[in-house]
């Protein structure tokens, strides 16, 4: 960002997310401030540090494929469906270190997962926000909402993890 460039408030502070229901605003909002920082942290990263885990912790390639990951998944038990086997497979992949990936597409995907998700919280009816879904092959109990929510949460967690570790690998790669 230039210095002349004022920097936007955060989305939250931007006004409502068109088209999504009131209650789940601040789902949309997490996701998309997520989308926001991700493509800010990873601006001009160096590829050749995709894997590196400093201090045996996390790769950035790692939260930037999980991240992705979570939204797929838990968006997909939300409307009440099982995971797929591509789905299982994304899974297994994460954090497996492959040269063929690049950040800017693992950032790309991130993108296009948040605008599918943003898109299915527009199509989310608020009074079924209280309705039973269930996580995972062991099916544990848990709501519309909080499907949404731990999907934001989550996300956010894990971007303020890869901040860390982007701005960490400069120490290490010395």
């Amino acid at each position: 960002m230039s210095e002349q460039q004022t920097p936007q408030p955060e989305v939250w502070m931007r006004g409502p997310v068109p088209g999504v229901p009131p209650l789940l605003q601040p789902v949309a909002h997490a996701l998309l401030q997520a989308r926001e920082e991700v493509a800010r942290y990873m601006d001009g990263f160096d590829d050749a540090f995709l894997w590196m885990k400093p201090g045996g912790r996390a790769s950035v390639g790692f939260h930037l494929q999980h991240i992705t990951g979570v939204v797929d998944r838990l968006f997909t038990y939300a409307l009440g469906n099982p995971l797929s086997e591509r789905q299982f497979e994304n899974l297994r992949a994460e954090g497996q270190e492959a040269q063929h990936i690049r950040s800017v597409d693992l950032v790309h995907a991130f993108s296009e997962q948040v605008d599918a998700a943003v898109a299915q919280l527009q199509a989310t009816d608020e009074t079924s926000l209280t309705d039973a879904r269930y996580l995972g092959r062991k099916r544990i109990p848990t709501t519309l909402i909080g499907l949404l929510f731990h999907a934001a949460e989550h996300t956010q967690r894990h971007v303020g993890q890869l901040l860390v570790t982007v701005k960490l690998i400069p120490f290490v790669k010395q």
